[in-house]
């Protein structure tokens, strides 16, 4: 049988639907590839099971970082205080804490896998795939060091709103950070982020569109696919795809094949259903 590659919404700790979504599409980690895009903890309630599921998986599995994986980061060095709505002391209490921190670490903030452009939120108009996997290594090569926590120290806050070539230092990353782990409409004709409206396309401040439906973005054209907001709803277009389908909220978790065969779209019911928050 030839290799499949497949592309996996939002998990946050829901790691029983992901095994059923795995045998669903008949995954072997031994001849098959995914990409997780993002928000692999929190809220559900198995994140250090979903941790330990995916590094399982080997070179099988690649993961990107969403927000709520850096809120766990930062909330593990006391730098965010926990959401009521956490679920993650069982990876902050696990006697393997630091291994498991250290292991998302390590995960990626952008990759290119399958010839998808794949980010957690979504990439800003003045950005190419380009500057997005360079900009995104930036983070990266930060979150890495040895001296992570003093990154996370000033990652967090929603200035500054407009890219800028000149950006440097915390304000360059944080936007990076901002861009591609939070993006969901943004001012049309400035690009300015809004870091507020969780809403669907209908719910759009005066003045703003979906980041994917900007004027002269720089990867029209380019496949990208991005999860994080699970009030879109699933979009498969052929360059377009957003797949956070709201497992953890009563809805689905869905996987894409996206290795050039049978354009495949699978979805498992999520058996919990929690209030956002």
């Amino acid at each position: 049988m030839d290799s499949m590659d497949y592309l996996i919404g939002d998990l946050q700790g829901c790691c029983d639907a992901l095994d059923r979504l795995l045998a669903e599409i008949g995954f072997s980690p031994s001849r098959d590839r995914l990409c997780a895009l993002g928000d692999l903890v929190n809220r559900g309630p198995q994140s250090l099971a979903t941790l330990r599921r995916l590094r399982g998986l080997d070179g099988a599995a690649t993961c990107l970082l969403g927000n709520h994986d850096l809120h766990l980061l930062a909330v593990s060095h006391g730098v965010r205080k926990p959401h009521r709505n956490d679920t993650l002391d069982p990876i902050l209490q696990s006697p393997e804490r630091s291994v498991w921190l250290d292991w998302l670490r390590q995960q990626s903030m952008a990759v290119q896998f399958s010839g998808w452009l794949c980010v957690h939120a979504g990439v800003p108009a003045e950005w190419s795939a380009e500057d997005t996997l360079e900009r995104a290594g930036e983070v990266q090569q930060r979150l890495r060091a040895d001296d992570w926590r003093a990154f996370l120290e000033t990652m967090y806050g929603n200035q500054p709103d407009r890219w800028r070539d000149d950006l440097a230092g915390p304000d360059r990353l944080r936007y990076v950070v901002n861009a591609l782990t939070r993006i969901r409409f943004v001012e049309r004709g400035t690009g300015r982020l809004d870091m507020s409206a969780k809403g669907g396309l209908d719910k759009a401040p005066a003045g703003y569109v979906a980041w994917f439906e900007m004027p002269r973005r720089r990867t029209e054209g380019v496949p990208v696919a991005f999860g994080h907001w699970s009030t879109l709803g699933l979009i498969d277009r052929a360059d377009l795809l957003a797949i956070d389908t709201g497992c953890v909220w009563g809805g689905h978790l869905t996987a894409v094949r996206v290795d050039g065969g049978r354009r495949d779209v699978v979805q498992v019911r999520c058996e919990q259903a929690r209030a956002p928050g």
